[in-house]
């Protein structure tokens, strides 16, 4: 049985995963502005895929050979990757980010309900539940009042981002079955699958042809691709692995206080106190899940 514990080496990779995915939803809205939602989904994935098949070609392995493993690495593309980065990418083009945020943060809720059914060894405590509870309280208070008041507005684009957490939890169970496989292996033939779904996708209810590259869309594609996808899987698989797809998840709480935390150090913003009680908040979420604090001490 994997160790499902979250250690201090565990929680500097999801905050590190943090850090890598708090920049998509900007990239994702520069790309808008240059190309429709299912062209920016493929050069997300595209160039991320081949970056991976480098690295799994530089460090000496090789990717799968057989069908198996080839179609447990299509449901994980098109869990992980092409229905979420499609329904969120089309979600921002209707709805706030701040909103977006708040209803991506649904996805450990999605998990813990998931992972208790699905799993035997991620069963759903107290704790656990009521820290998922809490960090999305959290999540909703860093990110403002103000971005609940568009609840209910563009009903079909909420339904989306929910559909895309829902999509992100299921990835989460089921990539427990690449856990054999070396890190890059499982990220590249996961994005190489992504990217051959995307592609006759893009062509039939896109328009590739039509985009146009700025130096700031084209900074955007890398800064999605290289940094957010291919960077960020790599840290993901690896999470995964070691800890379980809830505490793996638990990432999506962690990205607005990591966006925040950028907007301070690169753009001189000021946090107000609402984001810093938010944080706080989502910090005590953290550690109702971790649940170390409260364990009773041994003497032995």
């Amino acid at each position: 049985m994997v160790n499902r514990t979250m250690g201090t080496a565990e929680w500097g990779l999801v905050g590190l995963l943090a850090v890598l995915w708090c920049g998509s939803f900007f990239f994702i809205e520069v790309m808008l502005e240059a190309m429709d939602p299912m062209t920016a989904v493929l050069l997300r994935v595209a160039p991320a895929a081949a970056a991976l098949t480098l690295v799994v070609s530089m460090s000496g392995n090789r990717l799968p050979g057989d069908f198996g493993t080839w179609r447990a690495l299509f449901v994980m593309g098109l869990l992980n990757n092409l229905l979420p980065f499609t329904l969120i990418t089309w979600g921002q083009t209707q709805i706030e980010s701040g909103l977006t945020a708040i209803l991506n943060a649904t996805t450990p809720l999605f998990t813990v309900i998931l992972a208790h059914w699905l799993t035997g060894d991620e069963p759903m405590t107290v704790n656990r539940a009521a820290g998922v509870l809490v960090g999305l309280g959290g999540v909703a208070l860093l990110v403002g009042p103000e971005a609940l008041s568009g609840l209910g507005l563009d009903v079909l684009a909420q339904a989306a981002i929910l559909g895309a957490a829902l999509c992100y939890a299921a990835a989460g169970i089921h990539g427990r079955r690449l856990a054999a496989l070396p890190v890059s292996v499982a990220a590249a033939g996961m994005l190489i699958a992504s990217t051959a779904m995307a592609l006759p996708l893009a062509w039939l209810f896109g328009e590739p042809m039509a985009a146009t590259f700025s130096p700031a869309s084209m900074a955007a594609v890398l800064g999605l691709s290289l940094l957010s996808t291919a960077c960020a899987y790599l840290v993901y698989f690896r999470v995964l692995a070691t800890a379980g797809a809830t505490n793996l998840l638990l990432v999506t709480f962690l990205i607005p206080p990591g966006a925040l935390a950028l907007g301070v150090a690169l753009l001189d913003e000021r946090p107000t106190a609402l984001s810093l009680a938010g944080m706080a908040v989502i910090f005590f979420g953290l550690v109702l899940i971790d649940g170390r604090l409260f364990r009773r001490p041994s003497f032995r």
